[in-house]
């Protein structure tokens, strides 16, 4: 019973269910997700931590950076994971979607090394 307790509380929070949408599309590194969020790294890394305890996400380090992406081999995640992204619409994950095309836009193909990005008035560091 913990663990299933563990996994709906994973699901319900707002900033989790954004993460989630945002990797619906593939993998992202957690700069990619700290931008599109406009939260600090150290707040997307507490929430990505929770994500993967669930078992909804899985991790892959590259060089210094890690990159995340949804993960459907449990029978939970295959179950919970397309009603959770049914579910998750709205305006914020609207502008989720826009701010992290502008981000990978603006790093032009280069890597997460980048020191700082600018976009629309906003520093990403």
């Amino acid at each position: 019973m913990e663990r299933t307790l563990y996994l709906f509380k994973a699901l319900s929070d707002e900033t989790r269910l954004r993460i989630l949408k945002l990797l619906q599309d593939g993998e992202l590194c957690v700069c990619d997700i700290t931008a599109a969020l406009e939260m600090n790294q150290p707040n997307v890394s507490f929430h990505l931590a929770i994500l993967k305890e669930a078992g909804f996400i899985k991790d892959r380090k590259k060089g210094r950076w890690n990159h995340y992406d949804l993960d459907f081999s449990s029978i939970q995640s295959r179950i919970l994971l397309p009603t959770a992204l049914e579910g998750a619409t709205g305006e914020k994950v609207a502008e989720d979607r826009i701010r992290l095309e502008e981000f990978r836009a603006a790093k032009n193909g280069g890597g997460c090394a980048l020191k700082e990005i600018r976009i629309n008035e906003e520093t990403y560091r």
